[in-house]
C-alpha cells in the first residue's frame, strides 16, 4: 500500500494488535467491523488498537457515516465491544437448555420481548456446525473446556438447522417456518440425564434475566476496562447490530426500568450460585449502591 494508506480489519475475532505489529505503520491500523448481514445491519464497529491514531479513529467513524452505517467505538480485546457484551447472552442460552428450559420457550420469551425471532430460530438461520466447529477447536486448546452437550449432539445427529431441514426445529421442505420437534426435546433430557445436568421448570422471567443481566453485567466489565466510551454507544450497538427491540432503548437504558440495585442483587446471587462467570462488575456494584443509572455510565478514559 502507498505511504499514508489507512489499513482497516472487517475482523470479528483476530487481535488487531497483532496485525498492526507486522506492518511498518501500525499508526494507521484499526477495525471496521461490519455484522451480518452487513448490507442489512446498521452497526460499523470501529476498534482502536493500541497504536491507533486519532485522526485513524477519525477517518474510520467518518468512513461509518459516509456508507450510511452508524459507528460505533471499541476497544481492541477479545470480541471487542459488541460481540464481548453479546457473549454471556449465547453462554445462558446454551446453558439454560440443560437446566431445563425449551429452545421455544427461550425463543417465545424473547419474541415476547420485542425481538423479531428468537435466539435458537437464529441459530437454526446460521447453521449449528458453525459454532460446534468453534468448540471442537478451543476444546483442542483449552484443559477442561465447557462446551455445549446438548447442541454438539444435535450436530452430530445432522441436525444443523435450516439447510438440512432440522435443527433446534424441524422444517418442511421449502419451507422456513420451524415447528417443534419432540426429538430435541428427547435429545436435551437424554444428554441431560447422561451428563448429571440437574433440570426444573423455568419461568419467563428468569429465562429474560438471565439472558440480559449477564450482558449489563458484562457491559459494566466493558466500561471498567475503557473498552467503550459510554453506556448509550453500546446500547446503539445492540440495537443496530443485534435486533434488540428498540423501543426498549438498549439492554443498559431497558436495565434502569428494573433498577441498578435489583439487577447487581441478583447478579450477586446467581455468583454465588453458578461461579465465576457471574462475577459481577464493581462499577455495577458502586452504580446500584449509589443509586445511579446504568444509561448515563461512561469510561474513565482519554483518547
Amino acid at each position: 500500500m502507498k505511504p499514508g494508506a489507512l489499513l482497516f480489519t472487517n475482523t470479528s475475532a483476530l487481535n488487531i494488535d497483532e496485525i498492526a505489529a507486522v506492518t511498518s505503520r501500525p499508526e494507521v491500523v484499526a477495525g471496521t467491523h461490519f455484522f451480518v448481514p452487513a448490507n442489512v445491519m446498521k452497526l460499523f464497529e470501529v476498534v482502536h488498537a493500541e497504536k491507533t491514531s486519532r485522526e485513524t479513529l477519525a477517518a474510520a467513524m467518518k468512513l461509518g457515516r459516509e456508507i450510511n452505517k452508524i459507528s460505533g467505538f471499541a476497544g481492541n480485546c477479545d470480541g471487542f465491544a459488541a460481540n464481548r457484551s453479546r457473549a454471556p447472552f449465547n453462554i445462558e442460552q446454551g446453558l439454560m437448555i440443560e437446566e431445563g428450559a425449551l429452545p421455544e420457550q427461550v425463543d417465545k420469551v424473547m419474541m415476547d420481548f420485542g425481538y423479531p425471532v428468537g435466539p435458537f430460530m437464529v441459530n437454526d438461520m446460521s447453521g449449528l456446525d458453525i459454532s460446534y466447529d468453534t468448540r471442537k477447536r478451543r476444546a483442542a486448546e483449552i484443559p477442561n473446556y465447557r462446551g455445549l452437550p446438548i447442541t454438539d449432539r444435535l450436530v452430530e445427529m445432522g441436525r444443523l438447522g435450516q439447510k438440512t431441514g432440522k435443527g433446534w426445529y424441524r422444517y418442511e421442505p421449502g419451507d422456513r417456518t420451524p415447528h417443534v420437534d419432540p426429538e430435541v426435546h428427547d435429545v436435551i433430557k437424554q444428554v441431560a440425564e447422561e451428563q448429571g445436568f440437574e433440570q426444573h421448570a423455568f419461568t419467563d422471567e428468569e429465562v429474560l434475566h438471565r439472558l440480559l443481566f449477564s450482558s449489563i453485567n458484562e457491559m459494566c466489565k466493558i466500561l471498567e476496562e475503557g473498552k467503550a466510551i459510554r453506556a448509550s454507544d453500546l446500547d446503539v450497538m445492540w440495537l443496530n447490530g443485534f435486533g434488540f427491540p428498540r423501543y426498549r432503548g438498549g439492554p443498559m437504558y431497558w436495565g434502569d426500568t428494573i433498577g441498578a440495585l435489583d439487577i447487581y442483587n441478583q447478579v450477586a446471587a446467581w455468583h454465588q450460585k453458578f461461579g465465576d462467570r457471574w462475577r459481577p462488575s464493581e462499577l455495577l456494584r458502586r452504580t446500584a449502591e449509589a443509586g445511579g443509572k446504568l444509561r448515563e455510565l461512561k469510561a474513565d478514559i482519554e483518547l
